[in-house]
């Protein structure tokens, strides 16, 4: 049925499986596929906040989730546990969100939840468990010791998983890394998978569809200030709080009666100014390097020429390396690159193959780190 998940090879059949079943239908299909080629498969789903009733419609730790998850193991004769991992996702991920924003940084909290949670905690309860390997429903690729991006080219998601260790890599497996997600579709719809028809989570796990800025508000108190137009010094408005903006934002900026486009282009933390720049593609958005840390190289090489994604969703840029002391990267970029971010992921990439990535630090220009930035 799946045309390419033989990336560990049927030599493994009947090992022991603990498969991260987060209650869609991505994850659901990747049971299926691995009790298809024999191996002997454990669900498990992952318990990471409070209370059901504050893991909120469109992440993927509510009660219902879980709940689908138990459906799709009993249709599959698949014994299901429940992982209660809250103490560890509050230490590792909430704090750290939070933290970040406090710092005026923006993270990217999936990246963590995979790091430490999914590929840490879970990792670890299934060698307890005596599993051979862990998987997960990630649309991603494991061939040797590479990890490949996912043939959905729409659906990858190994910027996610860019900071995953290659010791924890090694005994990953990603079943539905080389289909399409139409053909995850059609697999689960032509066994009636109860999740077969399942809308895809979306936003952050334990926000859901919420705005995440309510949920910040629980944790920080949102300090007004100035904006600031970058070029003319003028103050042209107040913020809500400098934590409620990102850089390149451009809608619901809290600046009226101005026809041209406006971004944020920075922050300054310490006068608590939002900075704002006018026209359609302001200069002071541009960057053309940015220094990364806590670097993780899943890839034993380390190559000066590569291409780097700055945002999820975004394009791959060619860039050039220059590792430095610290376990930090210099990345330069030929081409400028808008709305580079503190805080968030910079994944390096050699054609298919993810090499890691780090935490943007600081973002420079013209030889110079950006001072409101």
């Amino acid at each position: 049925m799946n045309k390419g998940f033989d990336s560990r090879k049927d030599k493994e059949k009947m090992k022991k499986v603990l498969i991260g079943m987060s209650g869609g239908v991505d994850s659901s299909v990747s049971a299926l596929l691995l009790k298809e080629k024999g191996y002997e498969v454990i669900g498990a789903t992952m318990k990471l906040w409070e209370s059901d009733d504050e893991c909120v419609e469109g992440g993927c730790c509510n009660l219902n989730s879980t709940m689908d998850a138990k459906r799709v193991c009993d249709v599959l004769n698949i014994p299901h546990y429940v992982l209660n991992f809250k103490e560890e996702f509050n230490k590792c991920v909430i704090q750290d969100f939070i933290s970040e924003y406090k710092k005026c940084r923006t993270p990217n909290p999936c990246i963590e939840c995979n790091k430490y949670m999914k590929f840490g905690a879970m990792y670890e309860k299934a060698k307890e468990l005596g599993c051979d390997y862990i998987a997960t429903g990630h649309y991603a690729r494991i061939v040797g010791n590479k990890l490949l991006r996912g043939v959905d080219s729409n659906k990858d998601q190994t910027y996610f998983l860019a900071q995953v260790s290659a010791d924890q890599l090694k005994d990953v497996l990603f079943p539905v890394g080389d289909l399409e997600k139409s053909e995850v579709r059609e697999i689960a719809d032509k066994i009636k998978l109860p999740t077969a028809k399942k809308k895809d989570s979306t936003g952050i796990c334990f926000i859901g569809e919420r705005n995440y800025q309510k949920f910040l508000h629980n944790y920080l108190k949102p300090n007004p200030g100035d904006i600031v137009d970058i070029d003319s010094g003028e103050i042209i408005g107040t913020h809500n709080g400098l934590m409620n903006y990102t850089i390149g934002q451009r809608r619901n900026v809290g600046v009226s009666g101005f026809k041209d486009k406006h971004f944020v282009v920075g922050k300054d933390v310490e006068k608590n100014i939002l900075f704002v720049a006018f026209g359609d593609n302001p200069e002071t958005l541009y960057s053309d390097e940015c220094i990364i840390e806590d670097v993780n190289l899943i890839s034993p090489n380390h190559p000066t020429f590569a291409t780097a994604k700055f945002r999820y969703r975004g394009p791959d840029y060619e860039v050039m390396l220059e590792y430095l002391d610290n376990n930090e990267i210099r990345v330069s970029y030929p081409e400028k690159v808008p709305a580079v971010t503190p805080g968030q992921a910079c994944v390096i990439y050699l054609g298919e193959q993810c090499i890691g990535s780090g935490i943007i630090k600081t973002v420079r220009k013209n030889g110079e780190k950006l001072w409101y930035l």
